[in-house]
């Protein structure tokens, strides 16, 4: 019997699998492991959050795909301060993180075989394992005009503040992608999961009316409390934008059961209002990216974009997976830049999710011979 070919094989290898070789050698440094290389919190839960969470907590009953209304409330009301939108003709509805709804958001939207979708040159992975799934095309380009004549772009998504690079891209050239796939009847995405936390720079959402006109029609911001308030444990995250296609989206969900559950959407909305907590994590991040930065230029690296994010986008001029090497050896494991494509080829990237004692650490590291 011929089976149809299983559908991981249209996925590469999962990225992080490909650091195990880097990061057994840094484990075996006699000072332990420094990780950088995935954008992990390590920091404590909240106890606004927790308490919420365990308040909460007897829910035996099945939650609302679309969220409480508490829930939709304190979404839209956090979009309106932090992404300058207005609430009216608002779509919002809480997802399961935001990598589900990043990986999973082609399928939602009926991309197909034949079908183009567009991702930054230097992209999160996601992007283009969510088109590899439903068979479309992946273009990576910065440049809306090398995509050329085509007609069948169906999504566009742009990342600002980027991952891996911390680039922030300005309000007039996400003005000019949203006019562009309106022209195209083609939906733009924005992934603003790093949207708090600029530090040389100050990101705009692509909701914000600078950008989308006033009018939220054929444009989604994806968002996540993951690092903003230490909830990657919970898969907290939310998509806001053009009301019918948050309508469609939860048509869908509602169908395959993708729901969060009911003690999750209650601590979000402990999290979105509390602002104390996230300025907290903000200032340990800013801390930790000083320090690290002035260790890595010191040891010889250069630091490129990285001024928002929560990331370091570095290099020193050499193939990437050397520098990796070169790193794990001295027991810090980096995320090498050929993950998010082949421009990154001679970058890594290093988080600033790890402790203060280990950030403090890296100086020393990066000077041993």
């Amino acid at each position: 019997m011929n089976r149809p070919a299983p559908v991981s094989s249209r996925l590469p290898d999962f990225t992080w699998d490909t650091l195990d070789a880097a990061a057994a050698t840094a484990a075996a440094h006699p000072g332990g492991l420094i990780n950088l290389s995935m954008g992990t919190p390590v920091d404590p839960v909240p106890q606004v959050i927790r308490q919420a969470l365990a308040d909460a907590s007897n829910a035996p009953g099945y939650p609302l795909t679309a969220g409480t209304p508490a829930l939709r409330d304190a979404i839209a009301a956090w979009v309106a301060r932090a992404c300058g939108a207005g609430v009216d003709g608002l779509g919002v509805l809480p997802t399961i993180g935001s990598k589900e709804l990043v990986g999973w958001l082609p399928t939602l939207l009926g991309v197909g075989p034949g079908d183009v979708v567009v991702v930054p040159s230097i992209a999160y992975p996601t992007y283009e394992d969510g088109a590899r799934l439903v068979g479309a095309t992946t273009v990576r380009t910065d440049s809306l005009t090398a995509v050329g004549p085509t007609s069948r772009v169906r999504l566009v998504w742009v990342n600002s503040p980027g991952n891996p690079t911390g680039r922030v891209l300005p309000a007039t050239h996400l003005r000019k992608v949203v006019d562009w796939a309106r022209e195209r009847g083609a939906v733009v995405a924005s992934d603003e999961c790093y949207l708090p936390l600029g530090w040389d720079a100050e990101p705009v959402s692509i909701l914000s009316p600078e950008v989308c006109g006033g009018s939220y029609e054929g444009v989604l911001a994806v968002h996540s409390l993951s690092k903003r308030s230490n909830l990657a444990g919970y898969r907290a995250g939310f998509v806001a934008g053009d009301p019918a296609l948050v309508a469609e989206l939860l048509k869908i969900r509602k169908h395959v059961g993708m729901i969060v559950p009911a003690p999750v959407q209650a601590a979000m909305v402990a999290a979105l209002g509390d602002q104390a907590h996230a300025d907290e994590q903000r200032e340990r991040y800013r801390v930790r990216r000083e320090r690290l930065r002035a260790a890595f230029t010191g040891a010889g690296f250069t630091v490129e974009h990285s001024e928002a994010g929560l990331y370091l986008w570095m290099t020193r001029d050499e193939d990437c997976w050397e520098t990796v090497d070169w790193l794990a050896r001295r027991g810090i494991l980096a995320a090498a830049g050929i993950f998010y494509g082949p421009a990154g080829a001679r970058h890594v990237r290093v988080a600033l999710t790890e402790s203060d004692e280990h950030i403090a650490a890296v100086a020393d590291r990066l000077a041993q011979p």
